[in-house]
């Protein structure tokens, strides 16, 4: 039987980069993207595009009509990343509503495999020094932020469906993804876009564990071939503090290495930051609850992920190198005096085998 890839969020950094994957692999794709968004890299993977809305259940018939005899797989990679401060209606309404209505159509259309891609976010926070690993289910009541509890309520959602309905779903929870790839519209990419073009004048202290694109891409095919069925799996990179993260990119390019602001500082700035962003209409990258992010226990164990499915994520300096050569390459950055050591095709192709 045929395999047919069925990507929802598909223009994005993730879903763009699982189409690319994909391609290299010779598999067959169809790609779900909002109408109006920018598809010129997925439809250069050769993946079908097709328009839809995770919140309208109708629109989405023609990307789940599925041909005699086709067998699909679907990521689902569609949801809404907001850090800022005030409340966004439309968190809820696509990242819990919009995954309700994709798995009802899984099930209805008896897809072979679901993989749910989640967040670290979604999950209970630990006392500095333990270590976080996956958990057997998702409570969105002691969360802050709506971002983070509708992801917990997404993952519950999908597990429970799998308990009860039978739905052959999967969880994923990637942490900070940054990479090569079309990244627009990712905080973290936007900060290295910044730093490469001199508007980065200091980060906080604090740290997250950033993990590369492309590993997120390869765990989520990997939990799709073999990951077991109401399972949780976390696709996590390693922990840097954003000082020492700044310091790579500043022996990458050879640009001037920036300071850290103390935290009370960073507080009393981030409601001007927000708003300035705001009016330029911007998605912010330094809010109240960022910071709050930078501070939190930011030490994941992706040994389950390791052991099961193969995951191997690479350390963050490759993935800064790769992120800088592909934003030079693509005129997102000044072409800096300092080529970057590594090239990315040569990489991204090893990734792929």
């Amino acid at each position: 039987m045929k395999e047919l890839y069925l990507i929802t969020g598909a223009a994005g950094h993730l879903g763009s980069t699982l189409c690319a994957l994909l391609q290299e692999r010779g598999e067959r794709v169809r790609a779900l993207a909002l109408p109006g968004e920018d598809v010129s890299f997925v439809r250069k993977t050769g993946a079908d595009v097709v328009f839809g809305d995770v919140t309208n259940p109708k629109t989405l018939l023609p990307f789940f009509d599925l041909p005699d005899g086709t067998s699909a797989t679907v990521l689902h990679c569609a949801g809404i990343v907001d850090i800022a401060g005030t409340f966004n209606p439309a968190v809820q309404a696509v990242n819990v509503d919009g995954t309700k209505n994709v798995m009802r159509l899984c099930l209805a259309k008896k897809v072979r495999k679901v993989v749910y891609v989640c967040s670290v976010h979604g999950m209970r926070d630990l006392p500095q020094g333990r270590v976080k690993r996956e958990q057997d289910s998702y409570d969105p009541a002691p969360l802050e932020g709506a971002y983070a509890r509708s992801k917990a309520e997404a993952a519950q959602a999908v597990l429970d469906m799998a308990k009860t309905e039978g739905l052959p779903a999967v969880v994923v929870l990637p942490s900070g993804i940054i990479g090569p790839y079309c990244g627009k519209g990712n905080h973290l990419v936007q900060l290295v876009k910044d730093y490469c073009r001199g508007k980065l004048p200091a980060v906080v202290k604090g740290g997250y564990d950033f993990v590369d694109v492309r590993d997120v891409a390869l765990g989520i095919l990997a939990a799709a071939r073999c990951g077991r069925t109401g399972e949780s799996y976390l696709l996590t990179g390693n922990y840097h503090t954003l000082k020492e993260m700044s310091a790579m990119l500043a022996d990458i390019t050879g640009k001037r290495k920036v300071g850290a602001v103390p935290m009370w500082m960073a507080r009393l700035a981030a409601p001007f930051a927000e708003a300035h962003a705001k009016r330029l209409h911007k998605k912010p990258l330094f809010t109240a609850y960022a910071l709050r992010v930078v501070l939190e226990n930011g030490r994941y164990s992706h040994d389950k992920a390791a052991r099961e499915l193969g995951y191997a994520p690479r350390e963050l300096y490759v993935t800064l190198e790769d992120t800088v050569a592909w934003l030079r390459e693509t005129g997102e950055v000044p072409d800096g005096a300092r080529p970057v050591k590594r090239r990315l095709r040569t990489r991204a192709r090893a990734a792929a085998t």
